[in-house]
């Protein structure tokens, strides 16, 4: 099989889950957007999936590594909604908010103000505020209430628009486990984000996205499934 066939195959097999998963909870797959996480994926893998029109969101997690992709050439000249997933520093804010679309990893008040002061004359740049489902030092988010309180911070902003929640499943939860932290975050998120605005819930990786679509989110972050 030619890597073309495989990658094809991936993203079929992709599709397949997460048309399932919609049925069965009763969702329509429109409602969900695959963000494919293209961070350790290699450019060739990245561009066959432009070239076929299959992916459209994508999601990096370093600010630098990000930039020096889409910037070149080859990839600028596909229209695609660049995520950063990963945790912003400071010193990357203002580059952060000249390359991508939304910035799913908000978790701090001052760097989200720093972001706001350095977005281009004409940009809306979008912003979920990231929620922690683990107590591990090294996890970045905040507890769902200080996110929940971080959200109405932000809604002061006038060049980033929060618009939603994503987190990070704790590794080695079982489905149970999952499906109840994230049935607790899909709550927070329809009281915080009602229905008729725009809102993204990012819930669910390659290894539990079908456990997170069913709970409710709309932006499922795949890299490993697609790019094996």
């Amino acid at each position: 099989m030619t890597r073309e066939a495989k990658l094809l195959q991936n993203f079929r097999e992709v599709q397949t889950a997460l048309a399932a998963a919609c049925n069965q909870a009763e969702r329509r797959l429109q409602e969900v957007t695959l963000l494919a996480v293209t961070k350790y994926a290699q450019d060739a893998d990245v561009l066959f999936f432009l070239k076929q029109g299959l992916i459209k969101h994508v999601g990096e997690s370093r600010v630098q590594q990000a930039f020096s992709r889409w910037t070149k050439d080859e990839f600028s000249a596909f229209p695609t909604v660049k995520h950063l997933i990963g945790h912003l520093q400071h010193n990357k804010a203002a580059k952060a908010a000249r390359l991508f679309d939304f910035i799913d990893s908000l978790d701090d008040l001052e760097t989200a103000q720093l972001v706001n002061r350095h977005v281009p004359a004409g940009k809306i740049l979008r912003g979920l505020v990231q929620v922690k489902l683990t107590n591990r030092d090294t996890q970045s988010g905040l507890p769902l209430e200080k996110a929940r309180e971080l959200t109405l911070q932000l809604r002061r902003l006038d060049h980033l628009k929060v618009c939603g929640y994503m987190a990070i499943a704790p590794q080695g939860a079982t489905a149970n486990e999952l499906k109840m932290l994230f049935t607790t975050i899909k709550q927070a998120f329809d009281e915080d984000f009602p229905q008729g605005g725009e809102r993204y819930l990012s819930l669910g990786m390659s290894e539990d996205f079908t456990i997170a679509i069913k709970a409710g989110s709309t932006l499922p972050r795949i890299g490993s499934k697609l790019f094996a």
